[in-house]
């Protein structure tokens, strides 16, 4: 911030400066800092930066001379000093330029001189092939399935307003979840979403003249306070999915997680099967989100990890049970908050538990 004001004020004084009464003359002035360190303010005086021919044209395919490169570099309001018998070039920056800061900065103005459409078009030297994060793949096996049962994705804004992430889904805000935004311009973007819910449900009421049953699902990313991470935020894949009808539909749900899981190869642990070492199960859940009785958490029991070395394989025990979501019937003042007549049933669970952990 510091930095700008005193890029921007140096560029406005310099500027006016054409219409003083001795043209292109500024008057500084000395600041006395709290500190008691001083400085002349406004600071004109020009930085130089030395830049090589050589890197200039490996990276423009050009085969300019150092002579080239200062015409070049003329036309773009910096001063170039060209070395006898040199490939360096002294680049002085007027303070009237802030935005360069490195030697990139000056080989972009090499090639908007030259004219980009100019260019010589050439393959690259190297070749490389994308690859998808494990991540990406894993949700689109969850996409593909719930796309082919007839559900409709739905990609709602990932900033909503306060009330809409916690009063209006009944969760209270402990204040050291959400990531909030420090000056809305609208109430309708305050946080960055905690939950895909409320995205799914403001679908839902903006498309209510759609015949029944409205049938929406979404995998994307919900953010957390997370003091621990350096940004001191963190992302989580989340998949969400909501069905409107004239009856809640909560089997509809509970088959949608079903599907998921069995292609994601991840077994459901029955009541008689509490011994199995990989899996997921649903208990009934308190989620305020849902009606009293009508809503269960879902649990998974990752597998023991593997450390193998030379002389031994061990395994890790288990660490216990991990909530990863909650699905049910809607409660009546969530569907009121969101204006929808028509009871619902939802669904919501993390996504990135069921990746593998390499050791």
């Amino acid at each position: 911030m510091r930095r700008s004001f005193r890029s921007s004020s140096t560029i406005v004084a310099a500027m006016f400066s054409e219409y003083c009464e001795d043209p292109f003359t500024i008057e500084p002035c000395k600041m006395i800092l709290p500190d008691g360190s001083t400085r002349i303010s406004p600071d004109i005086a020009p930085r130089t930066i030395i830049t090589r021919a050589s890197y200039i044209n490996s990276c423009t395919s050009l085969s300019l001379s150092t002579n080239s490169i200062a015409e070049l570099l003329s036309r773009m309001s910096l001063v170039p000093d060209v070395y006898p018998n040199s490939d360096e070039v002294a680049v002085t920056i007027p303070c009237t330029r802030p935005d360069i800061f490195h030697e990139v900065d000056i080989i972009e103005d090499v090639a908007v001189a030259y004219g980009f459409n100019n260019l010589p078009d050439i393959f690259p030297q190297t070749s490389t092939v994308a690859q998808p994060l494990a991540i990406s793949k894993l949700v689109d096996v969850i996409r593909r399935e719930w796309a082919m049962a007839g559900w409709v994705e739905a990609l709602p804004l990932i900033l909503c307003s306060h009330e809409e992430n916690f009063e209006f889904v009944n969760r209270p805000d402990p204040g050291n979840l959400a990531v909030k935004i420090a000056n809305p311009k609208t109430l309708e973007f305050q946080v960055v979403r905690t939950s895909l819910l409320p995205g799914l449900l403001k679908t839902i009421r903006e498309n209510r003249s759609h015949p029944l049953p409205i049938r929406l699902f979404e995998l994307s990313d919900v953010v957390f306070k997370d003091t621990t991470k350096e940004r001191q935020a963190r992302n989580e894949r989340h998949a969400a999915a909501v069905w409107c009808s004239k009856t809640a539909g909560f089997e509809v749900v509970h088959g949608v997680l079903d599907r998921a899981m069995k292609m994601l190869e991840v077994p459901r642990i029955g009541r008689e099967e509490k011994d199995k070492p990989r899996g997921y199960y649903i208990i009934e859940g308190n989620d305020p989100a849902y009606f009293p009785g009508r809503a269960a958490t879902i649990y998974y029991r990752s597998p023991p990890a593997v450390q193998t070395t030379l002389n031994n394989v061990q395994e890790i025990p288990l660490s216990g049970d991990t909530i990863i979501g909650s699905l049910g019937a809607l409660h009546p003042s969530v569907l009121a908050s969101f204006e929808i007549n028509y009871p619902c049933s939802a669904l919501e669970f993390n996504i990135e538990v069921f990746l593998k952990k390499r050791s």
